[in-house]
């Protein structure tokens, strides 16, 4: 995989710029991206999106080919590594606990593993303690991360509006 998305790429999407009801088209690219353009997420953020028992609960579970495992010993081993970083980098231990709950170290430890860009919507912020933030880690790791305009104006993708006959 190229491209690994974070939770709040498909969570801003659906519901802000890219309403499921609006935006059918996006959701449809999204599920052929796979194979297509190499854009996937991982089983942990797939977790985060079943919680919801919305849209996008039901988009995960419809599209679980998209959501790739964790379970692997590179991604575990660099997994380690990000948590031993975190713990020594100075953050609050809350914001620690916090972001060791989520998806989000795992979602890095898979991109360390494939070499892979993370999608995101957080930005870098180096003075930031009170909560661990994915571009920093990202950077701290050499992972590149772009976010969702990014990637879509990297694979040139182009959707067109199409009114609905009355």
């Amino acid at each position: 995989m190229d491209y690994l998305l974070d939770s709040n790429t498909f969570i801003e999407a659906k519901n802000k710029y890219y309403r499921p009801t609006i935006f059918c088209e996006y959701w449809r690219w999204l599920s052929d991206s796979y194979k297509e353009f190499a854009v996937a997420s991982i089983e942990s953020v797939k977790d985060e999106l079943k919680e919801g028992n919305d849209y996008l609960s039901e988009w995960a579970a419809t599209n679980n080919f998209f959501f790739l495992p964790v379970s692997d010993i590179e991604t575990q081993s660099n997994y380690i590594q990000i948590i031993d970083s975190i713990y020594k980098s100075g953050y609050k231990r809350a914001a620690c606990d916090d972001f060791i709950e989520g998806a989000d170290p795992w979602l890095i430890a898979k991109a360390m593993t494939l070499k892979a860009t993370v999608v995101t919507h957080e930005r870098l912020n180096l003075n930031s303690k009170r909560k661990v933030l994915i571009p920093n880690m990202c950077r701290e790791f050499q992972v590149s991360y772009i976010d969702t305009y990014d990637l879509l104006e990297t694979l040139e993708v182009k959707f067109s509006v199409v009114k609905r006959d009355e």
